[in-house]
């Protein structure tokens, strides 16, 4: 019965969310056209890693056990892929702050906007990036909305700015270098609250590896309490109830730090 319920939660968490379902809408359409593309098959990383884990753990202990390494896998796979998703964003915005300072430099030095937006997507890291600022600044009533967060955001003021700059004939050079200054100080503020927070998400690693190291020193001991955590039914409820407030402890504390850097 406890098994079928973990293998349930299990299931519910590699469920994905209504962002994720968004983000793979988007992928799904093809760029260049409005011609819909099927998505590529496959089976997501947290579920492939759960099955591993799992199958593992049954091998060399009980189904309970097997059932428990799979969830946490699958929750440290998701993690993983947020922590990723986050470092590619970072990377495309600095990738795109590079962009608008050549594009800056070109509007400034006389020229025409399209020769300024082909140097900038030219020195642009990041092809996506450079795409969606070209479009941004050719097409800016045509968005679709197909970036979010402060990529999006950004791309919204520069697509915002080249529309002023079409209706009235003002320059878009200072706006481009007011979005590029904006995005270089959010980039500092965002590494100097890592950096302050930094021993807090240090902290938190180490209490979440206090309970293996209690079951090193009980064995250690002759105590035993991993045969008493899975052999026993009162100790099977505390190892449900251990690893469900482990899991809570560390998405609450990376909840807290992730408010905190934002």
């Amino acid at each position: 019965m406890t098994g079928g319920l973990l293998l349930l939660a299990a299931a519910l968490l590699l469920w994905p969310g209504r962002a994720a379902l968004r983000r793979d809408r988007r992928r799904s359409l093809i760029r260049d056209g409005d011609v819909a593309a099927r998505p590529a098959a496959g089976v997501p990383l947290p579920a492939v890693a759960a099955v591993a884990a799992g199958a593992v753990a049954a091998l060399l202990s009980t189904p309970l056990v097997a059932a428990l390494a799979g969830c946490c896998t699958a929750l440290a796979a998701r993690a993983e892929l947020r922590r990723r998703a986050g470092a590619q964003e970072e990377e495309r915005l600095a990738a795109l702050v590079e962009a608008l300072t050549a594009l800056g430099a070109e509007l400034r030095g006389g020229r025409s906007l399209d020769e300024a937006t082909r140097a900038a997507v030219a020195a642009c890291a990041d092809e996506d990036s450079g795409r969606a600022l070209a479009r941004a600044v050719r097409s800016p009533g045509d968005d679709g909305g197909e970036t979010d967060g402060e990529l999006g955001r950004a791309l919204g003021r520069v697509a915002a700015a080249a529309r002023l700059s079409a209706r009235t004939g003002c320059s878009l050079a200072a706006v481009v270098g007011a979005v590029e200054d904006d995005l270089r100080a959010r980039s500092r503020q965002r590494l100097e609250l890592r950096s302050a927070t930094a021993g807090a998400r240090a902290s938190a690693a180490l209490l979440a590896g206090l309970p293996v190291l209690g079951l090193v020193m009980g064995g250690g001991v002759g105590a035993d309490p991993w045969r008493v955590l899975t052999a026993t039914l009162p100790g099977q409820v505390l190892l449900v109830v251990g690893v469900g407030l482990e899991v809570a402890g560390l998405a609450w504390s990376a909840r807290l730090v992730s408010r905190a850097v934002r």
